[in-house]
């Protein structure tokens, strides 16, 4: 039986919206496709700007029970890792200037923490700094090609850079090339989901707009979408 994907947008420390759509995905999963093989793909950035970095991690550390669980190193698990290797000023500033601290406090730290390695290391601890050093870049198969921030086109993805699947955006998104497979990216945030003939991007800005969003995919009326929205 052909497998199913459930791929998720950009979390940003919703560990509400996450654990939402992970309880809708489980329902539709039973509902629909009990009998298939499922896996679940997230396109990174679980970190910074919202309120529960560190609960997302713990949450995706765990596993689903009875899905393939795959989560992709984001622009800003990046920008955590370069902070927690060198207590350069311009690289926390960087860090900080995207969000990063929101991560901080989540983890029990301040502002005042900025610029500290060693705080950093002891705060995440080493089991979560190993689970992040370990995330893909990409996952692919034969239909899909799942990525944060897109692809050079035409280059083979064994060639493409970090930098580039980490943080492209318009060389890779005003581009109509055909890129073998379907491409499911987030990493840009749009108010709906971006559906082309080559990519499919599902950023749809959780941490401000209170809407984490899906893609399902291997169904034969072609791709559908899950919304988490929190309350308020």
């Amino acid at each position: 039986m052909n497998r199913i994907h459930y791929a998720i947008g950009d979390v940003h420390g919703r560990d509400d919206l996450l654990e939402a759509m992970l309880a809708r995905i489980v329902s539709d999963r039973g509902r629909r496709h009990a009998d298939r093989p499922a896996t679940v793909v997230l396109v990174g950035d679980y970190v910074d700007r919202g309120p529960d970095s560190a609960a997302v991690i713990d949450r995706l550390m765990r596993g689903l029970d009875g899905f393939e669980l795959v989560c992709l190193k984001g622009n800003h698990e990046a920008m955590l890792l370069a902070c927690v290797d060198a207590d350069d000023p311009r690289t926390w500033l960087h860090w900080m200037g995207n969000g990063g601290e929101a991560t901080l406090r989540s983890f029990g730290l301040d502002a005042n923490s900025s610029g500290q390695s060693g705080s950093l290391i002891g705060a995440v601890g080493l089991e979560r700094l190993a689970w992040l050093r370990r995330l893909p870049l990409y996952h692919a198969t034969p239909d899909y090609l799942f990525v944060h921030a897109g692809i050079v086109p035409g280059r083979p993805i064994e060639e493409q850079a970090e930098q580039d699947l980490l943080w492209i955006r318009d060389r890779f998104l005003d581009s109509d090339r055909d890129h073998g497979r379907l491409v499911v990216h987030g990493h840009t945030p749009v108010a709906e989901p971006d559906i082309r003939p080559n990519r499919i991007g599902i950023d749809t800005g959780a941490f401000f707009t209170g809407r984490l969003t899906a893609v399902v995919l291997g169904e034969a009326d072609g791709p559908r979408f899950l919304i988490a929205e929190s309350a308020s």
